[in-house]
């Protein structure tokens, strides 16, 4: 039996130190008993120094859940959590009871987004800088709020022509369109145009902030709120776009929990902050934008059908650039001319064929796959002309295309599997190599989606 406990012991304590979250774990007197390696580098506190020490001395007590959780009894599951003013973490901690259902102690699994919510800080500060100088910057031969979405495809003119329409109304606008293809272009231009266009224009990307942070970031919190906030407390996205538009990028991205809560904002025209009782009046416009099948999503219950309708007031769907390639010849033009303007250098000139085989292409990454490959050759090229075999070397896939084809029949596995291999490219290219929504897109585990691009020989 002792050998057993003590196997079973070894194995506990291996598992404990092979994890990636820190692990901490106090008795009733708030002395240390637990301090794993993860908790070690997360804290910079070595097991020597606090083991069988008491925590406070450490950390101040209004920031250990430990504790608090010693003294409420009641486990905590993935709350948001600073421990230290440096330091953010999803912590679950739960009380420890022995067979007699006494309280002997509180465990706490902290897993560290501390580099998450300072990158989601950047960004954040970034864009709200653009945009105040893009209020700044209006230049009087830009009086249409849509002269950077260029082109003059007869479906693109069209949806700009119903779009400037729908714009100078308050309705809320549902922006359709694969990734790359301008939606946020689209959207800003819609605010421009607008009679909200002196107020602020938000943007929200539904799908880079962290699921734990999701409400403090639309609705706020007030002063107190939770440890570590604010003293002045935050205002949310949503107040900030008081009067202005409400930009939700990515919207089929939001978790169910704050689509509910998001509707009833919506609903009531009024928010909540976190830790606020009472009510704080908005007027917003929304505009959204997805590059998912919200349909399809409301049919399998990922999203909310109440939700898809209040969104779905005026659906603009933004073509693909392979449905655009007259275009093409523009884009390029004018986005050499930006180059050139950005890295004080004459824009080069580009040969008829490198052209056509451009405009060969599929552009699974739209427009902004074409505006980088653009400036690659724009950086890496000290001629004064661009020619096929440049375009060819700086997006390879497009040599593929003047390839011989190969008359010998495949076998039906054979096609199958080449035609899974070419599915798998194209949304890795489509997600820029994110394996984890490749593989959500793709219907399958991350697990499988590494198996197969192992086995297909695929590099990015």
């Amino acid at each position: 039996m002792n050998r057993f406990s003590d196997f079973a012991t070894h194995t506990l304590n291996t598992l404990l130190s092979s994890l990636d979250e820190a692990i901490s774990i106090v008795n009733t007197e708030g002395e240390m008993v637990y301090w794993n390696e993860a908790a070690e580098k997360t804290f910079h506190i070595k097991k020597e120094e606090i083991l069988g020490k008491n925590v406070r001395a450490f950390f101040r007590e209004e920031d250990i859940m430990n504790l608090k959780v010693l003294k409420s009894l009641t486990p905590v599951r993935d709350v948001y959590h600073l421990p230290r003013p440096d330091k953010h973490v999803l912590v679950s901690t739960t009380p420890i009871f022995d067979e007699q259902n006494r309280l002997i102690g509180s465990m706490s699994v902290e897993k560290d987004i501390t580099a998450t919510i300072i990158l989601n800080e950047k960004l954040s500060t970034t864009t709200n800088e653009l945009q105040r100088l893009k209020q700044k910057m209006k230049q009087k031969e830009f009086d249409d709020p849509f002269y950077k979405v260029k082109g003059n495809s007869k479906s693109l003119e069209r949806i700009i022509l119903l779009t400037k329409k729908v714009a100078k109304s308050d309705a809320t606008v549902l922006i359709v369109g694969e990734s790359g293809v301008g939606k946020e272009l689209f959207a800003q231009a819609v605010h421009e145009e607008s009679l909200r266009r002196e107020k602020p224009f938000i943007p929200v990307n539904c799908g880079a902030i962290p699921q734990a942070l999701f409400e403090s970031e639309l609705f706020g919190y007030e002063a107190g709120a939770y440890t570590g906030a604010s003293k002045a407390g935050k205002p949310g996205k949503m107040e900030l776009a008081d009067g202005g538009t409400l930009f939700l990028d990515e919207v089929g991205e939001l978790p169910l929990e704050m689509q509910v809560k998001l509707l009833r904002a919506l609903q009531e025209k009024e928010i909540y902050r976190i830790g606020g009782q009472k009510p704080k009046k908005v007027n917003i416009r929304i505009v959204a934008a997805t590059n998912r099948i919200l349909e399809d999503m409301v049919a399998n219950g990922t999203f909310r059908s109440d939700l898809f309708y209040r969104l779905n007031v005026f659906s603009i769907q933004i073509p693909p650039l392979k449905e655009r390639v007259r275009d093409i010849p523009e884009l390029v033009d004018d986005h050499f001319k930006e180059l050139s303007l950005r890295y004080n250098r004459p824009a080069p000139a580009i040969s008829q064929d490198a052209l056509n085989l451009l405009c060969s292409y599929h552009w699974p990454g739209n427009i902004r796959e074409l505006h980088n490959l653009l400036e690659r050759l724009f950086v890496i090229n000290d001629r004064s002309d661009i020619s096929t075999a440049d375009v060819a070397d700086a997006l390879p896939q497009i040599s593929s295309l003047n390839k011989p084809i190969d008359s010998t029949p495949l076998s039906l596995i054979d096609e199958r599997e080449q035609l899974e291999k070419e599915r798998i490219i194209q949304v890795l290219r489509n997600t820029y190599g994110n394996k984890s929504i490749t593989a959500k897109e793709l219907g399958i585990s991350r697990a499988t989606l590494y198996k197969k691009i192992k086995r297909f020989g695929i590099q990015l």
